[in-house]
């Protein structure tokens, strides 16, 4: 907002400052030639208000000054003094008025010109708030302390009423009674916070929702603002997921059972076989059928694991998958008081694996390093990351005690496996080898590595389906 209209903006400084000089000059030259008649100092007042409203306060002094001066120049001598001292106050009071109501005039504008733009800042930002909040696809509402639906998007709509009523003005609790329980129970506290919860569809069955929530407070009362997504469909997927992996997971754990089963057979087939040279027990019926017995164990041990998880592999980009362990390795080294160093190869290949596997041997070994070091006084952890030839290599190597015995290291029912199941490295090369990987010792010292072998995509070939 500018003062255009007014006749002290500054487009006309220099045209009222020439009038306020003829003017006075004028003034002196009328009061000279009407001497003693009449006094026209009273009118030196008007270009001391022209001037007041461009002028610095110290030029509006001298001015001012300068107008008493003449004003008194047709006075008789005993009145001089006094009319001197009244018509200074008179126009330096006059000037410096106009002179401060026009600062004041022009400050004014100038926040109203700031007030103005915030104005319409804010009003963008409120636009675009609008625009965010309209095309999210998760659904966003805000609801009073009486569980009223005050503000909903249209994924709300979608998620909660598809078909039904607007939700504006209906209450939270035919759709998230736990919001409704939050507000009322909770109307004191600022919460930041999430959950997950029971919804309902106004058409359709309960589904499980997750919410992200807080609380604030307006001149109107309390508020609670919430994101609400569906988590129906991620928890069926994860839950087959897990199915999945524990059903592989336990067809490597009978492998390794019947590996023992069969090593333990052939060894009593074996004494059967030496025992069936004593003439007394090779006519014996109880001999006979314990022969048979073992036989049919062997033979039910023989167990093959297959290769189905190799149905489950797909291109993986390896390096957004150490970021997400890194998140995992580096919290739970941090709190046990240990040292984690990252090194990864820019531009790695994408590689052929399952990454939910890859994933579970990444965390076993970064377990087995941890419990490998709690009783040294080094504890670092070095995780690296290269392409080698055509796999790509991920090495974990620490500084804990080492390997007693490296050459039983990927046997089954491992002793001395630090209070675990002694399955750990056993099902972590299964699983690496079920998709054309590997997991490899690599001595150190101290400490130990372990390295995984990783094909390159384009070293393998994709299966065809159909």
């Amino acid at each position: 907002m500018k003062d255009a209209f007014s006749i002290y903006s500054p487009t006309n400084r220099t045209k009222l400052l020439v009038a306020a000089g003829i003017l006075g000059t004028a003034i002196a030259l009328v009061d000279w030639w009407t001497e003693p008649y009449i006094s026209l100092g009273f009118l030196y007042l008007f270009p001391i208000m022209i001037v007041g409203g461009f002028l610095s306060q110290g030029r509006i002094v001298v001015i001012a000054l300068l107008c008493a001066v003449l004003d008194f120049s047709n006075l008789p001598k005993n009145e001089t003094l006094v009319h001197l001292l009244f018509s200074s106050a008179g126009f330096m009071g006059t000037g410096l008025f106009i002179s401060e109501l026009v600062r004041n005039r022009r400050i004014a504008l100038t926040y109203v010109e700031e007030l103005a733009a915030e104005v319409k800042l804010r009003q963008d930002a409120e636009d675009q708030l609008r625009i965010l909040i309209e095309s999210s696809p998760a659904a966003i509402v805000t609801i009073d302390l009486a569980g009223k639906i005050l503000l909903v998007n249209e994924a709300a709509q979608q998620l909660l009423s598809p078909e039904g009523a607007p939700l504006q003005g209906q209450t939270i609790n035919s759709y998230l009674p736990a919001l409704q329980n939050v507000i009322q129970t909770e109307v004191s506290r600022a919460l930041r916070t999430a959950l997950q919860c029971r919804a309902r569809r106004s058409n359709g069955p309960d589904f499980l929702a997750g919410v992200w929530f807080s609380t604030y407070t307006t001149i109107s009362g309390p508020r609670l603002a919430a994101i609400v997504v569906d988590l129906s469909e991620d928890l069926r997927d994860r839950e087959d997921l897990s199915l999945d992996h524990l059903l592989k997971n336990s067809r490597i754990l009978m492998g390794a059972m019947a590996h023992e089963i069969r090593n333990l057979c052939s060894a009593i087939l074996v004494v059967h076989k030496n025992l069936s040279r004593i003439q007394e027990l090779a006519q014996n019926e109880d001999f006979h059928a314990l022969g048979t017995l073992i036989q049919g164990l062997e033979k039910i041990s023989v167990f093959e694991r297959g290769s189905s998880a190799v149905q489950n592999a797909a291109a993986v980009e390896l390096t957004s998958t150490l970021d997400e362990i890194r998140v995992l390795i580096d919290t739970a080294y941090h709190e046990a008081a240990m040292e984690v160093q990252w090194k990864v190869q820019e531009g790695l290949p994408v590689v052929w694996a399952d990454r939910y596997g890859l994933v579970q041997v990444f965390l076993n070994l970064a377990k087995n390093s941890q419990r490998a070091m709690r009783s040294t006084p080094t504890k670092r952890l070095y995780v690296t990351a290269s392409a080698e030839n055509k796999h790509v290599v991920v090495r974990f190597e620490d500084t804990g005690i080492g390997i007693a015995s490296p050459e039983h290291l990927f046997r089954p029912f491992q002793r001395g496996a630090g209070g675990s199941s002694g399955l750990g490295l056993y099902v972590s090369r299964a699983i690496m080898r079920s998709f054309g990987g590997d997991l490899i010792y690599e001595p150190r010292s101290p400490g130990c590595c372990f390295a995984l072998v990783l094909p390159a995509l384009g070293a393998v070939e994709e299966p065809v389906n159909g």
